[in-house]
């Protein structure tokens, strides 16, 4: 596939047995989603907001590696964590619920700051689960190292 042809994701989700349960499936991939205590759910299982942020880190790292080995740069592990931040009572939109924060730190192992650096720019402005967050209005804060 080439940098230009169009990419097209998919998954469905349905209801359970239990209420707030989720049963969701990308491809042949099967997994549960709980929606959250304070919504009157299990919130055993991964909820959506753990998804969609835990789907940003995974792009990050995925990326993150290509990057590196396009530029035949020799990489230690990639450790990224992400954190978002709801408050209902100073909502950044009437509208829509958004994120009113959202934190990732980027941590990679075997290269300079300055290629850190680069290649964390390079997944932000590559991922769309990111760019989506970042355009939305949200605070967006990076915090990039070495290691």
């Amino acid at each position: 596939m080439t940098a230009t042809e169009v990419r097209e994701y998919s998954a469905q989700a349905r209801s359970g047995d239990v209420f707030g349960r989720v049963l969701c499936q990308a491809r042949e991939q099967h997994f549960v989603i709980d929606g959250p205590p304070w919504n009157g759910c299990p919130g055993e299982a991964l909820r959506p907001g753990e998804a969609f942020l835990a789907g940003i880190a995974a792009c990050a790292v995925e990326l993150i590696q290509m990057f590196a080995r396009d530029d035949e740069l020799e990489l230690g592990g990639i450790d990224v964590a992400m954190r978002g931040l709801i408050d209902r009572d100073n909502p950044l939109r009437d509208d829509l619920t958004l994120f009113n924060d959202v934190s990732t730190r980027i941590e990679i192992g075997g290269v300079t700051d300055d290629q850190a650096r680069d290649l964390a720019d390079r997944f932000a402005r590559r991922c769309p689960l990111y760019g989506s967050v970042a355009a939305s209005g949200t605070r967006v804060e990076m915090e990039v190292r070495a290691t």
